[in-house]
């Protein structure tokens, strides 16, 4: 019997490839999606870190000259990311643009304080630096105090862990489940095959001769599949980023593409895996058994 790559013995079992490409897609788009997530959490992570602002509030009689060399001293050190220094009338600037109240129309001088601002290095952003920085400016006469929101960063170093571990164990239990379903999907399209199988196999067909053209197509499938989940992805990146534009400067270029061909990969190697053991396991049985 000869059987050729890329027919089908009837027009049932195309609609069961592509049913197959379109169900296999949709299970790499979801990995894929999570493995963006993952890529990105830790970026996502340092991004809020170093978005901790700290601020060393400057005694009224501090000059800017005097202000400069804090902010110089501060800069020495490598856990320091970035600093600026805020006049009195640059705070006052400010709050009237957050605040939309002006009190100077109550008050004929400025009460808010000099300060310098910086912000941490993100493997720097927690309690023990900060505390660094509280020792080094203690007993200065021109510092007033130090004011950070100690809860966000307590609370921001205790989650990074554990937000870890369960994005670990997601990915560990989803990872199967993918697995799972791209087998079961393949398991339904050879299932449509299993009289065609048999029937080479009883001609004398080697066992590789039967399984080679439904492991061709099922490695083609699983290309396609991946080439429209990466396409999936792609668009929804694209989208994302034209909505929050700041998700761009998340984006690891290396990370993602290296993300998508292993998105692909997994595609291809799944289903003609799946593929195999499915034609072996209808060679193995009896006639009567696939009724």
């Amino acid at each position: 019997m000869a059987f050729q790559f890329g027919k089908q013995p009837s027009g049932k079992a195309r609609p069961s490839y592509l049913y197959a490409i379109i169900g296999v897609a949709l299970v790499l788009f979801m990995l894929g999606l999570l493995g963006v997530i993952v890529i990105n959490a830790k970026k996502l992570s340092d991004f809020f870190k170093e978005n901790i602002e700290v601020s060393i509030i400057l005694m009224n009689d501090c000059s800017a000259e005097q202000a400069l060399k804090i902010k110089a001293k501060l800069d020495e050190h490598h856990w320091v990311k970035s600093s600026e220094f805020i006049t009195k009338d640059v705070a006052l600037e400010r709050f009237r643009k957050q605040s939309g109240e002006d009190f100077m129309e109550l008050l004929d001088y400025n009460p808010l304080y000099a300060s310098v601002n910086f912000h941490l290095k993100s493997e720097s952003a927690n309690m023990d630096s900060i505390h660094q920085i509280e020792s080094l400016f203690q007993g200065n006469k021109l510092v007033k105090e130090i004011y950070y929101q100690k809860q966000v960063v307590e609370m921001m170093n205790q989650n990074a862990k554990k937000i870890s571990l369960v994005l670990l164990a997601i990915i560990f239990v989803l990872f199967l489940i993918a697995v799972a379903l791209i087998d079961n999907t393949i398991k339904l399209v050879m299932y449509s095959n299993r009289f065609l199988i048999k029937s080479m196999q009883m001609v004398g067909a080697t066992r590789w001769f039967i399984a080679r053209p439904f492991i061709m197509r099922a490695v083609l499938n699983g290309l396609i599949s991946g080439v429209l989940a990466v396409a999936l992805l792609s668009s929804l990146g694209v989208y994302a980023n034209n909505i929050i534009p700041e998700l761009s400067s998340l984006a690891e270029p290396a990370s993602l593409t290296g993300l998508l061909l292993l998105v692909i990969m997994i595609g291809i190697v799944i289903s003609g895996l799946s593929t195999y053991r499915s034609v072996n396991k209808y060679l193995k049985l009896k006639l009567d058994d696939l009724y």
